[in-house]
């Protein structure tokens, strides 16, 4: 019998049925919006989603004859607020929201996010739970009076297939979990002041498995009692999927977020306080996932009047290296940025500018500026991988990949699946019903790599001068950022 697994993203959710080779023979997929009412908000409507999960499960299980089990991953962080019934109290509010903004400030301004992250291991960010629900209590009491349990993205389509409200331990681990004790810290919630809200915290179960319902397997068109497992959140089932399983092995998500992510041992609780650790079964990731990612090249090419990505891939080729001194910081998210630094305030730049670059150098530098995040985001993690394993919308980019590898130095290797993050879902519900004795057991008999594309040595040495020059472009064009919040706080 085959199996299907959920990956539920912030734009697109897709279901992929695999056969009993583990080979995907059928992909369905539906778009989801995201609302924006108000600056700096970021939404979803929780029944959308919903329905957009039940209808591509309820495809792909029509095409290969029901499912032996399905696996569940999906976009991680914000918040989804449901009653005592389980129904949603209002929209889901987004993991890249920034109503908050303006509380993670004051957290990083007075040290508490730092000391928080000695606890927990990641940094704060505006659309963390403790933000929102910090944002939610000034703003909308009501809303909080009406709820009962907080859920991620995940936790709220588990809910829905099984009627049960939990928290796997990749999504409980920000912000509120003790990483070593792997449980809620009463601390945490305190130091943010956040004590009334330890009644909305979900149950922590590792890679929770619960069976089907009745009413959900009438939607989906499978049997009551199909077992259902929720898999770590997306940016962790991706680093899976991509047979990251073991210690220093590292990922490079490019997707609506940039995330950088290698496997740990151990959580490192006094390093520099930014990025996310998440726990995994058996391990820990450390993960840097900025606010943005392919939505700076989707906005490149809409500026340079392009048809798709691909074209701002060729039209960059025409550019040598450096982009005749054009630089960009791509840091465009209303958020800000928060990995591999944490600032709300952070704003993009076209550095160098002149009558002399045309649409090519502006093309090489934003597909660079990115790049720069990546090879930022590597360093932070502390890590010396020896191979970086890509997937995501971006990995389509013959040109990105060339870009990433002269610019980090490592060879870039794409996943053969075209689904990497519901592999991963597939890897854990393996391992998690007793198919396969373990994940990295799971992982070496079911991913598949591409050929590596390999760096080239002069434009590594030009691009280990250019990633110093980034740097200190940024921490001059920093200094303005506040000014430029104040700006538009005037407008």
């Amino acid at each position: 019998m085959a199996i299907i697994c959920v990956d539920a993203g912030t734009t697109v959710i897709k279901a992929v049925g695999y056969d009993s080779s583990g080979a995907e023979t059928a992909v369905a997929r539906r778009e989801t919006g995201v609302s924006r009412p108000a600056p700096g908000h970021a939404e979803q409507d929780m029944g959308a989603v919903w329905d957009a999960v039940a209808a591509t499960v309820r495809e792909v299980a029509a095409q290969v004859g029901g499912a032996e089990f399905v696996a569940v991953t999906a976009q991680g962080d914000g918040c989804w607020l449901v009653d005592a019934a389980g129904a949603p109290t209002g929209p889901a509010i987004l993991w890249n929201d920034a109503r908050a903004a303006a509380t993670v400030d004051d957290w990083t301004q007075s040290g508490l996010a730092a000391a928080a992250f000695r606890r927990n291991g990641s940094s704060a960010a505006s659309g963390l739970p403790h933000a929102i629900l910090t944002w939610l209590r000034a703003n909308d009491p009501a809303r909080l009076d009406r709820s009962t349990a907080m859920l991620t993205c995940g936790g709220w389509i588990f809910s829905r297939l099984t009627g049960e409200l939990v928290a796997d331990e990749s999504d409980a681990s920000a912000p509120f979990m003790d990483l070593r004790a792997r449980a809620y810290s009463p601390e945490l919630l305190g130091l943010f002041g956040l004590e009334w809200a330890e009644g909305l915290l979900p149950p922590v179960r590792p890679c929770p498995v619960a069976e089907l319902t009745p009413h959900a397997a009438a939607e989906l068109g499978l049997a009551a009692g199909t077992p259902v497992v929720m898999a770590p959140y997306d940016i962790a089932a991706t680093a899976l999927g991509a047979g990251a399983v073991a210690a220093g092995q590292a990922c490079g998500i490019l997707g609506t977020t940039l995330c950088t992510e290698v496997v740990v041992e151990s959580p490192d609780l006094e390093g520099s306080p930014t990025g996310i650790t998440i726990a995994l079964p058996g391990g820990y990731l450390r993960a840097f996932p900025t606010f943005a990612g392919t939505e700076v090249v989707q906005w490149t090419c809409r500026l340079l009047g392009l048809g798709d990505p691909a074209e701002l891939g060729e039209l960059a080729l025409l550019s040598e290296p450096g982009a005749g001194g054009l630089a960009f910081l791509p840091y465009l998210s209303p958020a800000g940025e928060r990995a591999p630094f944490s600032d709300p305030l952070a704003r993009g730049a076209l550095l160098g500018m002149s009558f002399e670059h045309g649409r090519e150098h502006v093309a090489r530098a934003v597909l660079e500026g990115l790049t720069m995040v990546i090879r930022d985001c590597l360093v932070a993690t502390g890590a010396a991988p020896t191979e970086l394993r890509v997937c995501g919308g971006g990995s389509a980019s013959a040109t990105w990949l060339g870009l990433i590898a002269d610019v980090t130095g490592l060879p870039v290797r794409r996943s053969a699946d075209a689904e990497v993050g519901a592999r991963g879902a597939y890897l854990v519900g393996l391992a998690a019903t007793g198919a396969e004795p373990s994940i990295a057991a799971a992982a070496g008999r079911h991913v598949r790599l591409r050929d590596a594309v390999e760096p080239d040595p002069a434009r590594r040495g030009f691009y280990d001068r250019w990633f110093e020059d980034f740097l200190a472009l940024r921490a001059t064009d920093a200094g303005a950022w506040p000014l430029l919040g104040a700006m538009r706080g005037r407008t």
